[in-house]
């Protein structure tokens, strides 16, 4: 380059830096641009999944949508409809019944404090059944599905997998428009294979059954890898700007990495192969620990990594830890501890702990400021204080 066009150039440059400056990036493009692993205009920040507890307690009964508006965050709005989550103690079992898979539940309680449900699942040759409680926060598991090895003939054979309906989940894209994503997963208790037998099964028995058994434990994962891949590819066209698969039972902080590499990384690859075949983006959800499986996150092939859960909240090892041995391999979503720091306040220590996950997470893009998993008893003011600290994380 001449020395006479040097000085023009730099006005260009300047000029165009200016001109990025003044375009106004919706939190949809903002969102997308960080999973893409770049950088937007600023920091994406939003919480995983609002819970319905904490919009009727603390927020009036609003919706998830109006909610982020309130408090000034980038939307992620979570599509549940038609995922086929059995043990949810207040779905619609009669909707993902069939004549060989009839699950009659028998409500032992139903107060909004003490849900308790005994289930007992019909088909052709046997019945199963499983039992699930739950309160206004959350729901668990009380007697696992499968008690005895022939069970898995009745869950291949019988357990049905339902098709996504696009015509509901258009209305809910179409709804959210610029204001954030839409987030979906792959059908099951939980998204990945082994997360969704751990679900089936009491995880203590799952994991010497690896030690003891391989061989049935890869038979069970590919009962449900195949249901999976059903469920994937009636997917095809749906509005979903980001897919989220994994589950905290394939963390590091219950089971080894060997284990990992063995049970869940082969099974995730399939399915991330799937999505990424129908054109989805996928994050890689493993709310507790990555301490060890980093490599073979990144190997999965996932498109960002979630929720980046600190030591504080029972992770093993800080954001940062993860940034610097993955690098700009994969997008990071996470990292906010939403007890010790969102709910507990005060709200220096807010601001602060996101402008720490900026200058150390953030710093070459593809990161977005979230919770590291759900909230309950969080103040309103609090979780806008955050907002408000990622809007002064400019790229």
């Amino acid at each position: 380059m001449s020395s006479d066009l040097y000085p023009l150039s730099k006005k260009f440059i300047k000029l165009t830096e200016l001109t990025k400056k003044l375009i106004k990036v919706n939190s949809k493009e903002r969102m997308m641009c960080a999973i893409n692993g770049e950088k937007p205009d600023r920091l994406p920040v939003t919480v995983h999944q609002w819970q319905g507890y904490h919009l009727d307690t603390y927020m009036n009964g609003m919706s998830p949508m109006e909610a982020f508006k309130k408090v000034g965050m980038d939307a992620a709005i979570q599509y549940f409809a038609d995922m086929g989550q059995f043990w949810l103690v207040d779905a619609d079992f009669a909707k993902f019944s069939t004549p060989e898979w009839k699950d009659e539940v028998k409500v032992i309680s139903n107060t909004p404090e003490n849900r308790i449900n005994h289930h007992t699942i019909i088909t052709p040759q046997g019945n199963l059944t499983y039992k699930t409680a739950g309160n206004r926060k959350t729901t668990w598991i009380t007697e696992y599905i499968i008690k005895k090895d022939d069970n898995l003939e009745l869950i291949s054979k019988y357990m049905p997998v339902p098709m996504l309906d696009p015509k509901p989940l258009e209305k809910v894209y179409n709804e959210v428009g610029d204001n954030g994503i839409v987030r979906g997963f792959v059908w099951g208790d939980q998204a990945g294979c082994w997360q969704h037998a751990a679900c089936l099964m009491d995880i203590n028995e799952l994991i010497i059954r690896t030690m003891t058994e391989p061989e049935w434990v890869h038979y069970l994962m590919n009962i449900l890898l195949d249901k999976k891949l059903q469920f994937i590819e009636s997917m095809k066209g749906a509005r979903f700007d980001l897919v989220e698969t994994g589950g905290g039972s394939a963390s590091s902080t219950l089971i080894s990495p060997d284990l990992h590499r063995e049970f869940c990384l082969p099974y995730d690859r399939k399915m991330h192969d799937a999505l990424h075949s129908l054109g989805f983006k996928i994050t890689y959800h493993t709310c507790g620990g990555t301490y060890g499986i980093e490599e073979y996150i990144i190997a999965n092939g996932a498109d960002c990594s979630e929720t980046l859960a600190p030591k504080s909240i029972g992770g093993n090892q800080e954001p940062w830890e993860v940034k610097a041995k993955v690098g700009n391999r994969i997008a990071l979503i996470g990292g906010i501890d939403q007890f010790n720091v969102l709910t507990d306040g005060p709200a220096e220590k807010i601001k602060n702990m996101v402008h720490t996950l900026f200058e150390k997470v953030g710093y070459e893009g593809g990161y977005i400021c979230a919770c590291s998993d759900h909230f309950f008893e969080t103040p309103v003011e609090n979780i806008r204080i955050m907002a408000d600290a990622a809007k002064d994380c400019l790229y």
